[in-house]
């Protein structure tokens, strides 16, 4: 029967002495959480007890999601080890947050490079407004809404009116689908439109709308509204 400590496993396979060998990448998902786990259950060592963590949540993106009260009533995890899980999820999206800035957003693969972390753990809708330099490098990110799993409204007046006050040269929209799947609704249709009409009449430069969601075998994890030719 397995223990139910770290320590119970041979050196070799302990998670912290692994990553203090080979670096955090070289462990898994459960390696890594097993860390902050620290203990176990009777008969399952923390890794176990991770790796049961992740089947629940389905995937590390619906783990980061799920809500502190949610994550202690797993068997094994309780409030205190839940609270450290949230932190760490919480602290990689203030490190994504930081690495944006001053970062060239010239292209739709980079602007999905520096966003998707952002949003990746969001299970609603939250619409994004990135302003940019003659450069196109990143000066401000604003977030215009926080919508409904399947919406975000914004009126153009609403996002033109951060893109004068703070005088930038360009912006760029970046939104997120919480299904996974980055196809653009009628909604987000009709809404760039109406934006790229506006910021054609204030002679500003509207750069792209990027739709972000998740990495499929049979579609991209972002489209582009400019790479399309919808502007």
């Amino acid at each position: 029967m397995a223990g139910n400590i770290i320590n119970d496993l041979p050196e070799d396979e302990r998670p912290r002495e692994k990553l203090a060998k080979w670096g955090p990448s070289s462990l898994s998902n459960a390696e890594l959480l097993a860390i902050f786990l620290r203990v176990g259950t009777p008969g399952k060592n923390a890794i176990e007890v991770a790796s049961e963590l992740l089947q629940a949540q389905g995937s590390l993106q619906s783990l980061g999601r799920a809500d502190v009260k949610e994550l202690a009533r797993q068997h094994g995890v309780g409030p205190a080890k839940a609270a450290q899980i949230a932190a760490a999820f919480e602290l990689g999206l203030r490190a994504a947050k930081e690495s944006i800035s001053q970062a060239s957003l010239s292209t739709p693969e980079e602007i999905f490079q520096h966003m998707q972390p952002l949003v990746l753990h969001q299970n609603i809708e939250k619409l994004y407004l990135l302003l940019v330099d003659s450069r196109l490098k990143h000066s401000r990110t604003i977030e215009l809404s926080s919508g409904s799993v399947n919406e975000t409204v914004c009126h153009p007046r609403d996002i033109l009116h951060h893109v004068l006050l703070h005088q930038a040269w360009g912006f760029i929209l970046v939104h997120n689908h919480p299904s996974g799947d980055p196809s653009p609704s009628r909604a987000d249709e009709d809404m760039t439109h109406r934006i790229h009409e506006a910021a054609q009449l204030l002679q500003v430069r509207f750069i792209d709308h990027l739709i972000i969601g998740a990495h499929h075998p049979q579609r991209g994890p972002y489209y582009s509204f400019r790479e399309y030719g919808k502007f």
